[in-house]
């Protein structure tokens, strides 16, 4: 029988892990954890221990892990048909899934096209704006707008649009050319403004840019109300209103990307609601098969599809597909993730909740290394700082972050960083009571090794 200490030593002769240097396992106690299950908002690792999932496993559990409904969902499925081309021929899961988005985003939207992660969500809506200009006789119109501290993907495409030198720079070589405006975030205004105390200043910086350039761009991409990799930086729904009016004025189209925010992590199933506004693209993926199967689409209007649509020899069909697209195991799935979401009330008993986390938050204040405690619907983030008066950031190679998950994990949660950034997104039915445990874990393991250091 293969031990543990088998499995993790495979493990690291075998697999290459994401987002993850290597040689931190070397010499010493610290593995990657080996995750035997899970129930609810715990995972368990082969040897018992429990932990809150309070990431969400990368952001992608909404439901909660072991969700019987999905499980038979997924299970029916595979007896019916597990995969077919969705070039000339189509499926009923993709059919309903879609009809579902459609209804739920609203007017105008009205097409939806698949494929399998966030990333390629977004190549679809680059190259989808980009040949849409093409194909309305503006072919100048190149150019994307994007916002400092973006994050859109890992691939090429997205990597362009995206603004964190820590994933882009290496790769500037080989991405194309972008346009970039400070993003409006608050804790560390770019204006200096005070904190709910502006008129959306940080907006004119993009007007200015639209004036010049409008003619040359297709399209500006924007994370709503939460930059996620960037370390949960949040800022307010006014911004997105005002951007949306930017865009109509000057003729740009706005890509919306929700891949992190949609299906009621901001409290609402889209975070443009809380905006009321429509961008003319919009992506999601991750909770939209509840963390079940990679899933993904791009969902637009007539507005869009219609300069594709033609005789054949025109050219002007969309010619973008991956194998796995709209893939009929995610695809049902996706569709009983959004029947349970429906019938149980998620988004609506999720506003209590949300009050609640807003409130709980605020133990933190007392912390003498807690820079900027944010929250916008059901995610929370405590920004770790050296002094909060001048608000002078840990240095990257102290990996305060990492610090605080390594006790954590020894607590029983999951609280894996970005930056100096512990954050909170846990799956969406967490209990009061246990948005108490997590914050009770995350308290003392903040407050242990910022005062060690």
């Amino acid at each position: 029988m293969t031990t543990k200490e088998e499995w993790i030593e495979k493990d690291l002769k075998y697999v290459w892990h994401p987002d993850t240097q290597h040689k931190q396992y070397e010499g010493k106690n610290y593995k990657p954890a080996l995750i035997e299950k899970g129930e609810g908002i715990y995972v368990y690792d082969i040897d018992g221990n429990k932990y809150i999932d309070a990431v969400s496993s990368w952001w992608v559990n909404t439901l909660g892990h072991n969700v019987k409904r999905l499980n038979n969902a997924l299970l029916n499925q595979a007896e019916k048909i597990e995969h077919i081309l969705l070039a000339d021929f189509t499926h009923k899961p993709a059919v309903e899934l879609a009809e579902r988005l459609v209804k739920l985003a609203g007017n105008p939207f009205s097409k939806v096209f698949y494929s399998d992660d966030g990333s390629t969500a977004v190549e679809v809506a680059l190259k989808m704006a980009y040949q849409y200009w093409y194909q309305k006789g503006k072919p100048e119109k190149k150019y994307f707008v994007s916002m400092t501290e973006s994050y859109h993907g890992d691939t090429l495409g997205s990597v362009s649009v995206g603004g964190i030198d820590i994933y882009k720079k290496i790769f500037n070589p080989l991405v194309f050319e972008t346009l970039k405006v400070k993003a409006p975030f608050c804790y560390r205004c770019p204006l200096n403004c005070k904190q709910g105390q502006c008129n959306i200043e940080c907006i004119n910086e993009v007007e200015e840019l639209f004036k010049q350039k409008n003619n040359e761009i297709a399209a500006m991409i924007v994370e709503p109300l939460v930059q996620g990799a960037a370390g949960m930086r949040m800022y307010p729904a006014e911004y997105l209103k005002k951007l949306r009016t930017l865009c109509d004025k000057y003729d740009i189209l706005l890509i919306d990307d929700e891949v992190a925010m949609a299906f009621g992590r901001t409290g609402k199933y889209f975070a443009f609601e809380h905006a009321q506004i429509k961008p003319d693209i919009f992506c999601v993926a991750k909770g939209i098969t509840a963390g079940y199967i990679p899933l993904a689409a791009t969902i637009t209007t007539d507005k869009i599809y219609n300069a594709f649509y033609d005789d054949f020899s025109t050219l002007k069909t969309f010619y973008h597909g991956h194998s796995f697209t709209g893939n009929p195991l995610a695809c049902a799935v996706a569709v009983e993730n959004l029947k349970i979401m429906e019938e149980e009330k998620i988004i609506e008993k999720l506003q209590p909740k949300i009050e609640y986390l807003k409130k709980s938050l605020k133990i933190f204040e007392s912390l003498e290394h807690a820079g900027d405690i944010r929250q916008t619907g059901m995610i929370g983030a405590v920004e770790m700082v050296k002094d909060k008066k001048t608000k002078e950031p840990y240095a990257f190679e102290e990996r305060m972050g990492h610090r605080v998950f390594l006790e954590a994990m020894k607590r029983g949660a999951i609280l894996r960083p970005i930056g100096n950034v512990i954050y909170f997104m846990p799956p969406l039915i967490i209990t009061e009571a246990q948005i108490d445990e997590l914050l009770k874990i995350a308290y003392d393991s903040i407050k242990t090794v910022t005062e060690k250091f």
